[in-house]
């Protein structure tokens, strides 16, 4: 099947800061040089804040990822679970048609899709709340006939249960996931047969159901502010690596201390708080930065392999505009560098950065450069 950008496209894309610094994150869980690997979770990222995936969404994350933008299409257009088009606000049906969902009834969801939403897949309702499609296996053959709405699975579907579901969609309630016809899980309708006393003590869900109803709007967009949501199976934040570390208490100030404070003139004591207050953070010694670039301009610093457009613009934030000033950084400042990138620590060590650096500055070239130039991966950026 031959699958194209939508002619209608944005004019541009941009994460939220919160689905921004989620994407910064998910690039440095990939070794050096590797990073490119990150482009599917970005991807699903940009089309769960919007819906589905647009051109500029794809070019920027291409950008983040020091991809050449044809490389970021080829990955969009290769796998059918990105949307290449606009899917309904509420809700896009993805009904499963292949072997033991057909047998099941398929046709018969897929022709009530056509009856209520649209006469064509991808097209939009003419409330355009809604869109479907009809998809190859889900994998949940026995709960056939399925859809896939949102993120969840509906299954053990008849066409007068996924008309209730739309119904429900429509008027801004979240139909429970799962089994439709009172299953718990794959089990016999019946009940079980065997391991009976694994039963007891079950949650209301089984485990994906239950994910689904603790986060209560399975069909909404992603703005990555969601409140962290507890996996029953974990312990732990299902959508935190790590929990944040509890701040520690501030000592409590003698009484003397508050006197001496009192007692120093406005002037000093504001000079005092500022000494006291570190740089930034971080362990290792801040390099010497600039307010701004050399009348020349700025050195590309996408030049030295592991700096993207994003953390280009964070070194110049920080004071650095020159090849000249990375290859003069040592061990401590390079530590500090290292600690003082959001979102990208150890990337300044890790790929080498002054190594590369020194030998930009007397203008020559590394093997990333060349390549750089060569492929036009930043032409736009320069």
């Amino acid at each position: 099947m031959l699958r194209r950008l939508h002619p209608d496209q944005p004019d541009s894309f941009a994460f939220t800061s919160a689905n921004q610094a989620w994407a910064e994150a998910q690039i440095t869980k990939y070794p050096e040089g590797r990073q490119a690997s990150a482009i599917i979770p970005l991807l699903w990222r940009a089309q769960e804040q919007e819906g589905w995936l647009s051109r500029p969404a794809i070019e920027h994350i291409s950008g983040m990822l020091g991809l050449a933008y044809i490389r970021g299409l080829e990955v969009a257009t290769f796998y059918f679970m990105f949307q290449l088009q606009p899917v309904g606000s509420v809700a896009h049906i993805q009904v499963c048609g292949t072997t033991s969902c057909m047998i099941c009834g398929a046709e018969d969801l897929v022709g009530l899709c056509k009856e209520r939403i649209a006469g064509k897949a991808h097209q939009l309702s003419e409330d355009g709340k809604f869109s479907w499609e009809e998809v190859e296996c889900l994998g949940a053959c026995s709960n056939a006939p399925m859809a896939q709405i949102g993120k969840d699975y509906y299954e053990d579907l008849t066409t007068e249960r996924l008309g209730e579901i739309l119904d429900e969609l429509a008027a801004g309630k979240v139909p429970t996931p799962g089994p439709q016809n009172g299953r718990y899980a794959a089990e016999p309708l019946s009940g079980l047969t065997s391991l009976v006393d694994h039963d007891s003590g079950k949650s209301a869900y089984n485990a994906s159901v239950q994910l689904a109803t603790d986060i209560g709007d399975t069909v909404k967009r992603i703005d990555g502010t969601e409140v962290p949501l507890l996996a029953p199976w974990q312990g732990v934040a299902a959508n935190d690596d790590k929990k944040p570390a509890k701040p520690a208490k501030k000592p409590a100030k003698s009484k003397a201390a508050s006197a001496d404070v009192a007692a120093k003139p406005k002037a000093a004591a504001k000079q005092d708080a500022k000494a006291a207050e570190p740089a930034a953070t971080g362990a290792g010694k801040k390099p010497r930065g600039m307010k701004a670039a050399r009348k020349a301009g700025a050195d590309d610093l996408k030049m030295i392999k592991g700096v993207g457009p994003q953390l280009e613009k964070m070194l110049n934030e920080l004071g650095f505009f020159h090849f000249d000033q990375v290859s003069k950084w040592g061990a401590e400042e390079i530590s500090w560098v290292d600690q003082n990138l959001k979102g990208f620590k150890g990337r300044a060590s890790r790929d080498t950065w002054v190594d590369q650096a020194r030998a930009l500055a007397t203008g020559g070239e590394t093997e990333f450069s060349q390549r750089a130039k060569k492929t036009g991966i930043y032409k736009d950026r320069t």
